[in-house]
């Protein structure tokens, strides 16, 4: 099993943040078939094989998420297309 994190500056307002992320998520739950529910600032999703919860605060967003064993070897691919996700909403 493998684990992605992810910990990136946002300059963005909170609730911009929040609009970002849940672009981000909707875009990934209609590509790649993922629930996800926010709790306050964080938001856990899920789909077979893969677990996480990105959170935000006033500065930061993170991102955690868990492969299972036959994800793994589709590490760098996700990865890959996670920061390209980053990239288009929480820009440096």
């Amino acid at each position: 099993m493998s684990d992605i994190n992810i910990r990136r500056q946002h300059g963005k307002t909170r609730a911009d943040a929040r609009s970002s992320a849940e672009h981000m998520a909707s875009e990934l739950k209609e590509e790649f078939d993922l629930d996800y529910a926010w709790n306050g600032d964080v938001m856990r999703f899920k789909r077979p094989g893969l677990t996480g919860e990105l959170s935000l605060d006033d500065s930061e967003v993170t991102l955690h998420i868990h492969l299972g064993f036959l994800l793994f070897a589709l590490k760098p691919t996700i990865e890959r297309e996670v920061h390209r996700f980053f990239d288009e909403n929480f820009p440096t």
